[in-house]
Order: C-alpha cells, then structure tokens, then sequence
C-alpha cells in the first residue's frame, strides 16, 4: 500500500478519490485551504466523512505556500502526489485571474518543486476538458490546446506544461488527467446539477446561461475517482481523457430527469452564454482503456438518481448550502 498526498481532499472529486483509497488501505495525508470560494459548509460535510478513518491525516494549508507545505513533507514520506486542489468555474476565473494564476500554476510548481525535492517518484495533476475548446469531437489527447479561452483553462495548461518539464528534467513519471463534467452527489454549488436540483425542490426559477442545447460529456464522480486512481500507475508522461464517452448530453435533458425526480414542472430563464463558455465536450476514452483498462461505469440516469438520492436523504443540511 501507498502513503499518498492528496491536495483539495475537501473539495468534491478529491473527497470522494480519499475515500476509495483508504478503503483500499492506501494511507492518505490530505491537505486543503477551506477557502470560501463556494459555501464552506459543504467542504466541512466532506471532510466529516473522512475524519475518524483509519489511515487518514489533515493539515489545513494553502498549496500556495512552499513553507507550509514542506513542513508536511518533512513528516511523512510519499510514494505518490496527487494535486487535484484547484480554483475552479470558467465565469469565476474571468473576474479574478490573479487567484487562479497564483494556486493553479504557482501551487502546482510548488508541489512539483518538492516532488524533486524529497524522490516523490509519481505526480499526478487533475486538468480539465475546457482545454479543448473549438477543437473537433470527440476529442483526443494530441490535440493543439495552445488556445485556451478562460484564464481557468490557461493556468491549466501552464500547469501541464510545467509538469513535462520536470518530468523531462528530473524524471518524475508524470498522468495528467483531463476530467470532463463531473458530477455527483456533494457537487459544488456553483455547478449546474447541484444548483438545479435547489431551484426545482424550491420553485425557484432555474438561472441558465444559453439555451439548454449546450451540451456536456457527463461523468460521475465515482468514475473520475476510479480512474484518477488507475492512473496513479507508472506510465511515463502521459496526457489521459477521463470522460463519459458517450455522445455529448445537453443541459436541458439534465433539468429534464431531475424534474422528473422531484416531480416538480422546471421553470427556467434563459441568459447569454458567456464567451468562454464551450457550446459542447466529448470525450475520446481510447487511451485511458488501453493504459488504464479503465472506462465509465455509471450511465447519467442512475448517475442522476444518485444525486436525487443523496440530495433527499440530506435535505436540511443542502437547503442550509448557499448557491
């Protein structure tokens, strides 16, 4: 078993990535800020499920901050950095860049600087599909991503681009992981499905930026988790898709299924996309089947159902969540 640093444990996809590795006896020191960026409430509910495991340690710190950050390092010996901390939202990022510069890019050199530092033998960085913006679907690894049109998607690459050259220069074995829409239970609340789910249970009218055709290569959490898991192997350095697979889904069959869920009629406003918004994400999964043997396992009905379920069996604490 492995001693693995897993950075952002409190946020969602890295949360549920913490669980499946302690069940699998993987020993995990988990780091996170706790910023306020969306309601830290929800961060909190995360991490209360990972705070009386066997093999789990917390610091809350900033991967912004090499000092801090090497105090962690100092007191344990990884086999394994996972950096799946990030800011995060494509809107959020074109009114404070600077942010996303400083833990997207500075945070991730940090880590990086230290992976050489003290023989951390594995990285893997969490990237993302907004890389592939106007490029033809689905969408494979190779694909020029020098054009990225949010500063989200930029400091992602920057950070990519970063790990190949450690990988180049001191040998680190490197899996970049570009995850598409994710979703599932404990999702942000700045992203569609947890904010949809509030505003139908509510009767509040559904805030949508476009006109619902948009449309997402979905996949849920446990999947994402499952493979950024897989991709923890020796490989290299290797770029990998982690996504549905499946023809892309639009956004108003989403509203659709979860009306349906709570048997409430959808009421929704329409408003302009944004600019560094993506009409449409498909994913090409080849490669993570041939390197990883890994592929989706949840289809977005069940996958929906799980939200419903979770959503409904904890509904004081998420009509407490502020969108």
């Amino acid at each position: 078993m492995s001693k693995i640093l897993l950075t952002g444990v409190a946020g969602f996809i890295a949360n549920r990535t913490c669980e499946m590795l302690l069940d699998q006896g993987h020993e995990v020191v988990g780091i996170d800020n706790i910023n306020d960026y969306y309601d830290v409430n929800l961060k909190n509910f995360r991490l209360k499920n990972l705070e009386d495991r066997s093999g789990f340690h917390f610091y809350k710190m900033d991967i912004e901050n090499k000092e801090d950050l090497e105090t962690v390092f100092k007191a344990h010996s990884f086999d394994v950095i996972l950096n799946l901390a990030a800011r995060a939202g494509v809107r959020y990022s074109q009114e404070h860049p600077e942010v996303y510069v400083t833990t997207n890019s500075l945070g991730n050199l940090n880590l990086l600087n230290l992976a050489r530092d003290y023989k951390v033998s594995k990285f893997l960085l969490a990237s993302t599909s907004s890389l592939y913006a106007g490029k033809p679907m689905p969408f494979t690894e190779d694909l020029d991503v020098s054009e990225p049109i949010s500063p989200y998607a930029s400091t992602k690459k920057s950070a990519e681009t970063m790990c190949y050259t450690y990988h180049h220069l001191y040998g680190i074995d490197v899996s970049i992981v570009r995850y598409f829409t994710v979703y599932g239970p404990t999702s942000r609340p700045d992203m569609a499905q947890l904010r949809f789910m509030k505003w139908i249970d509510e009767g509040s009218v559904i805030q949508l930026n476009g006109d619902g055709t948009q449309a997402r290569d979905f996949t849920h959490v446990d999947d994402i988790a499952r493979g950024t898991i897989a991709a923890m192997k020796p490989l290299g350095y290797e770029i990998i898709n982690l996504g549905g697979g499946n023809n892309p889904i639009p956004i108003n069959q989403m509203i659709e299924l979860l009306s349906s869920g709570f048997g409430k009629k959808a009421k929704v406003k329409n408003h302009p996309m944004s600019l560094a918004d993506m009409k449409e994400t498909w994913a090409n999964i080849e490669k993570a089947k041939r390197l990883l043997a890994w592929q989706p396992q949840i289809n977005f009905e069940h996958g929906i159902d799980t939200c419903l379920k979770h959503y409904q069996d904890n509904l004081d604490f998420y009509k407490g969540i502020q969108l």
